[in-house]
Parts: structure tokens; C-alpha cells; sequence
């Protein structure tokens, strides 16, 4: 087994290709057992601007690198990751606590990332169009916006990291990048790959530190041009707020409360597996996890019996042993607030079927664990099937037709993603038309999102914007249209046309 070295290390900034060290610094602890296991910089608004500065100088250069050069530096930082998978996947649960299948699928997600978005970088596509006037060219080209800031969570921290800066530096730009507290590790060995691989000084920038003193700082600077945010909805909405007062374009992610709609033709036995891996996996701490279960009442005894059975054997601890489904809780704070909503969902009237509780005896250490937990009888319109509880809470409503199943999904204030499990083809084709989600899966759960589709949501989810696939491309690019006028005199468009 591969073996990996942490202690009370103290971390450092990344700017400019130079390692950068702090005068602060904050411990990291592991959630599985609550040990120290590096301490990472609390950085100022100097170390934003210091970054930015570089970043700036660098992308005068780097835009001016041809789109193919950038995507082979691209190339090699993906055969990087694949080299270095296990080590990264290690790293990531011991920094995050995910079970380390989980942990290598989101490696292999990044490296996904960097061979698609290396490919991109022959492509990078504008359009060529007829013009109304004789004897003159048009077309639209891709242009970079500059330098632009990238602020990332911690329950996937290379994944979305890798979704955000790859494409914007195989378009030209460069990248300050503000990665979770919690999560630093996976940030260095990014930036050591990116280095390796020989990407331009200045390219891409690690500045740690708070939200409140990093992130704002990010935003309120003048010459970062763009911000793509993924966190929680409340943050999410003052950084819209604030980009807004800077006509700064601004991506943003926040969050959802997905569920996963059973009919009564489904596979039930698929159903269950589709619940138990989008509703536990990653102990329910993804923006993607299945928090609803609306199911037809015709089948509704038999799911939750069959849930509850199939729960029973999901085993819970470090996610470094290969046997475990279910890793810790990030950390105290979280799990203080799935408490508070247990008790919030007994009060308004839901039935407890299973779980509910923190598991606290000897052999958990001081780690962070909560029991997977299934509420029933609970009704669309109660806290728990409304807000995002972000753990392995589930809560099951029941409905009697398909049409109230596509309401009772689109009754609330988010819309990442959705589920269907039906053999009815035409409801197939209803449900991926009606949910009002960025994300429609059929037969399956919430989650697996792959990185070439657009990835992001509705409504309170996020502002039109989103991650991965060729979408990506439009948060980091500005489009310029071009007119050749090869005629030898003046033309006007729209008035000398006849």
C-alpha cells in the first residue's frame, strides 16, 4: 500500500511559479480521526494583489503562446495525474475524508479534464458567417479575458478545480486560484504538477486563506476580470452582489436538493442502488447528492424496506480502508448542523426509520461520523425536503401520479439535478423535458456527472453559467467579432446594400 508522510508541515503560497511562505497559518485536520495533518496560510489582501500582479505580466505572454502549445503543456499535465493517481486519490481522503474509490474517481475526473480540455486547444472554435456586403469577410474568434480568479470547495477539491482552471488556461488566460481551508493539499500537488509540466511562471497562482480575506479580496480586484465560484448559496449570492458593482462576469454553482423520482414500473432493485450511492456516497456531502426520494405510493413499503435492509450493511470509517462506503463528515461544524436538522424534520412531524445520530464510541477515534439516516412521511413543503442539508440524510415523499412526482422535484428553491427510474419510455421523455434541473439522469441517481456535458443548475443553483464541457469555454473567453472589408471603399452595413 501506498504509503503517505503528513505532519504539522506548514504550506505555502504559490505565485509566479515561487513558493511563497505566510506569517499565519491555520492546522487542517483530518475528519476521520480529527489528527493535524498540515498547516496551510491564512493570507491577506497583499498576497491576492502580489499574485495578481504576476498573473497579470504573465498573461500578456501566455495569451500570445499558440492555443496548440498551451494544450500540449495541458497534455503532459494530464499523463501527470494519471502517473500520480493513487498518490492524489490518498492524499484527497486523508485532506477530505471521501472513501478512497471515491477518491480515485475524482483524480480521475481532473485527468479527464486535462486531456479534454487539451484537446480543446486545437479547436477553440469561432464561427465564419456570410456577409450582407460584397467583398468583405466576417467572423467571431474566442478571445481570453485576462486573469481570472477560481474559488473552490472542499468536498471536491480537484475536480472543480480542475473544471475551472483548465479551460481557462488552454483559452489564454491565467488563474488565481483560492482553494477550500480545509482541503490544501491537493491544491499544492496541482500546482507542483503544473510546474513540472512545464506551464508558464504566472500561469496559474495559489493563494490560500479565508473567504472573508482572500475571496473578497479576489473580487474586489479591479484587474481579475473573471470569478467562478462554487460554494454555498449565501456566499454565492454577495459575490454575485459585489462582481455586479465591478461589471465583472461571475460564474457561480450553489448547491441543490436533488431527488430521485421512483415510479411504480420501476426496477426497485436498481432504484435502491441508484439511492444508496447518490444519497451516501461521499456521506451525502456532494452539491449533486440525493436528498429527496418522491416515490409512487404503490411502491413505496417495499422501497423503504428494501432501503432499509441495504443500509444495514453500508460500513462506515476511514476512507483509506478499501472496504469502507462511508467516510466522515468534513468536520464539527457540519455535523452540528445535520444535527439541528434531525431534530428540525422530528419536530415538523417526518418519521425517523433509521440513522439520526453521530457515532462517537472508541473506535471512531475523534473522527467525524454520522449514521446514514432515512426519514419517511415527510411532505414537499417541510424544512428538510426544502433546504440543503449537505449529509447522509434522506427523506422520502410519496405521491400518486407522475405529474405530482415532477412537482413535488421542481417545488423547491434549487434545480442541480434530478432522477426518474421508470420502463415507461414516454415518461422518460416527459420527465426530461418537465424537471427543471441542469441535470437530468434516467434509471440512475443523482450524481456521475461526465466531463465533457455542461455541468451546473437552475434557479437557485447557480446564474446561467456553467463548469466542464464546452461550456466552460464561454465563463473564460469573450467573443470578438471581426469585419474584413476587402472592397477598397467604405460599406455600410445594413444601408449600402442594394
Amino acid at each position: 500500500m501506498l504509503q503517505i508522510s503528513v505532519g504539522e508541515e506548514k504550506l505555502s503560497n504559490y505565485i509566479n511559479g515561487k513558493w511563497v511562505t505566510s506569517t499565519q497559518y491555520k492546522p487542517v485536520f483530518n475528519p476521520a480521526n480529527g489528527e493535524v495533518i498540515v498547516k496551510v496560510p491564512q493570507s491577506k489582501a497583499k498576497d491576492v494583489d502580489r499574485a495578481v500582479q504576476y498573473a497579470k505580466e504573465a498573461q500578456r505572454e501566455w495569451a500570445l503562446v499558440p492555443a496548440p502549445q498551451r494544450a500540449e503543456i495541458m497534455f503532459r499535465i494530464g499523463a501527470l495525474m494519471k502517473e500520480r493517481k493513487e498518490k492524489l486519490s490518498r492524499l484527497l481522503t486523508l485532506e477530505n475524508g471521501k472513501v478512497i474509490e471515491e477518491a480515485r474517481g475524482e483524480v480521475q475526473e481532473g485527468i479527464d479534464m486535462a486531456f479534454y480540455m487539451a484537446g480543446e486547444g486545437r479547436r477553440l472554435f469561432g464561427q465564419t458567417t456570410p456577409s450582407e456586403l460584397k467583398d468583405k469577410f466576417a467572423m467571431s474568434v474566442r478571445s481570453p479575458v485576462g486573469v481570472v480568479g477560481i474559488i473552490t470547495p472542499w468536498n471536491f477539491p480537484i475536480a472543480i478545480a480542475t473544471w475551472k482552471s483548465f479551460p481557462a488556461i488552454v483559452a489564454g488566460n491565467t488563474v488565481i486560484w483560492k482553494p477550500a481551508t480545509e482541503t490544501p493539499l491537493m491544491a499544492r500537488e496541482l500546482a507542483r504538477i503544473c510546474d513540472e509540466a512545464g506551464l508558464s511562471k504566472g500561469v496559474l497562482n495559489v493563494v490560500y486563506g479565508a473567504g472573508s480575506e482572500v475571496g473578497e479580496a479576489m473580487v474586489d480586484h479591479e484587474d481579475i476580470r473573471v470569478i467562478s465560484f462554487t460554494g454555498s448559496n449565501d456566499v454565492g449570492r454577495n459575490v454575485a452582489s459585489k462582481c455586479g458593482q465591478h461589471l465583472k462576469k461571475v460564474s457561480l454553482e450553489m448547491g441543490g436538493k436533488n431527488a430521485v423520482i421512483v415510479m411504480d414500473d420501476a426496477n426497485i432493485n436498481l432504484a435502491v442502488e441508484g439511492i444508496l450511492w447518490s444519497a451516501f456516497g461521499t456521506s451525502g456531502q456532494r452539491c449533486t447528492a440525493c436528498s429527496r426520494v418522491i416515490v409512487h405510493q404503490d411502491r413505496k413499503a417495499q422501497l423503504e424496506e428494501q432501503l432499509l435492509k441495504e443500509m444495514e450493511n453500508l460500513s462506515i470509517g476511514n476512507g483509506l480502508e478499501e472496504s469502507i462506503k462511508v467516510g466522515p463528515i468534513i468536520n464539527r461544524s457540519a455535523i452540528e448542523k445535520i444535527k439541528r436538522y434531525i431534530e428540525i424534520g422530528k419536530q415538523e412531524g417526518a418519521t425517523l426509520l433509521a440513522g439520526g445520530y453521530e457515532l462517537k464510541d472508541r473506535s471512531y477515534e475523534e473522527g467525524n461520523y454520522f449514521v446514514p439516516t432515512l426519514f419517511t412521511n415527510v411532505t414537499p413543503n417541510m424544512t428538510i425536503a426544502q433546504e440543503e442539508i449537505f449529509g447522509p440524510v434522506v427523506s422520502i415523499i410519496s405521491v400518486e401520479s407522475f405529474e405530482e412526482a415532477i412537482e413535488v422535484n421542481n417545488n423547491v428553491s434549487y434545480g442541480l439535478s434530478s432522477s426518474i427510474f421508470t420502463k415507461d419510455v414516454n415518461q422518460v421523455f416527459a420527465a426530461q423535458r418537465d424537471l427543471d434541473t441542469g441535470i437530468v439522469y434516467v434509471n440512475a441517481g443523482t450524481t456521475g456527472a461526465e466531463i465533457h456535458l455542461p455541468f451546473g443548475g437552475t434557479k437557485g443553483t447557480g446564474n446561467g453559467h456553467r463548469d466542464s464541457g464546452l461550456a466552460a469555454l464561454d465563463v473564460f473567453t469573450e467573443w470578438k467579432s471581426v469585419y474584413v472589408d476587402y472592397s477598397g471603399k467604405l460599406q455600410r452595413a445594413q444601408i449600402d446594400t442594394e
